[in-house]
């Protein structure tokens, strides 16, 4: 009997969501950042083994949304929630439920969906306090089950995988066992891209910029992939921090972005980075569809 089935990966902002998503396919599929709200749309992570198939989909983080951009968001997480054959409710075992994390127990109760409750970060946390969060958390909702994971010390993920394969029904494979993510190739350069700004520019940056690749295309002579990418942020001071003084920091964005691609795609890579001025992009109905972050 071969099973099959989709998994939601829900939770506040910054609980380990991507990377869990990353470790239990043992691939770089979403980008990851200590910056809360990075992830901003569906990102489906395929692991394939000879008997089962899971397709996990990483979603925002829940948050009470201040733009158009964190609502769209917010309704891409909960339309998930319904769509799925189990959920993930990852927290931070490494501390008490939060406020935010009450919103999306209540939120939770209104799904027909299994709900796995997924202690993240427990390499964190003293083993006196393991037991006291983890009771707190189960008050929450009524879970089918519980894990106390590490998903960067790759902690009981095995058994999270093994447990999660026998809630899924009998099922078809839905992607060829040598696909990590649907995701095109233009949407994972772009994440590549905003990942590197996100690391190297400043606290308020990275909630306003946005990557567009605007032309993806190899040479004549095939030894050369063109990627130009447009970088759109709402104020002109917002510009310079991204090029920074003479270009160094637009310049080493580039370098590190241009090596994982080139990792990532197999070939040589030339880059071209351009920062302009989208102001109130993040509101604008059509910029949110044009950048794809909005149907």
């Amino acid at each position: 009997m071969h099973r099959s089935g989709f998994v939601a990966l829900i939770g506040r902002p910054n609980v380990g969501k991507s990377t869990l998503l990353n470790a239990l396919v043992k691939e770089k599929v979403a980008i990851i950042s200590e910056q809360p709200q990075t992830t901003r749309n569906q990102i489906r992570a395929v692991l394939t083994r000879p008997n089962d198939q899971v397709i996990f989909i990483d979603t925002p983080g829940l948050h009470k949304p201040k733009h158009k951009l964190g609502s769209t968001m917010v309704q891409k997480a909960r339309n998930t929630m319904n769509e799925v054959d189990l959920i993930f409710f990852i927290v931070e075992g490494n501390q008490p439920p939060g406020a935010g994390d009450r919103y999306i127990s209540e939120i939770l109760h209104s799904t027909s969906s299994p709900v796995f409750l997924v202690l993240n970060k427990v390499d964190l946390v003293k083993t006196e306090k393991m037991s006291e969060y983890e009771e707190l958390y189960q008050k929450l909702h009524h879970f089918a089950e519980h894990f106390k994971v590490s998903a960067l010390m790759n902690h009981n993920l095995e058994q999270l995988i093994e447990t999660t394969v026998k809630y899924l029904p009998e099922g078809p494979q839905f992607y060829p066992p040598d696909m990590v993510t649907d995701q095109p190739e233009r949407f994972i350069a772009a994440e590549i891209i905003r990942e590197k700004l996100i690391a190297l520019t400043r606290e308020e940056i990275p909630f306003s910029v946005a990557v567009a690749i605007e032309e993806m295309k190899p040479r004549e002579d095939g030894d050369l992939l063109d990627i130009r990418a447009e970088i759109y942020v709402e104020r002109k001071s917002q510009v310079g921090i991204i090029v920074g003084k003479g270009g160094t920091l637009l310049k080493e964005v580039g370098t590190r972005a241009r090596q994982e691609l080139e990792a990532l795609f197999g070939q040589h890579i030339f880059l071209d980075l351009r920062a302009k001025v989208k102001r109130e992009w993040r509101n604008r109905e059509e910029e949110l569809r044009r950048l794809g972050y909005s149907d």
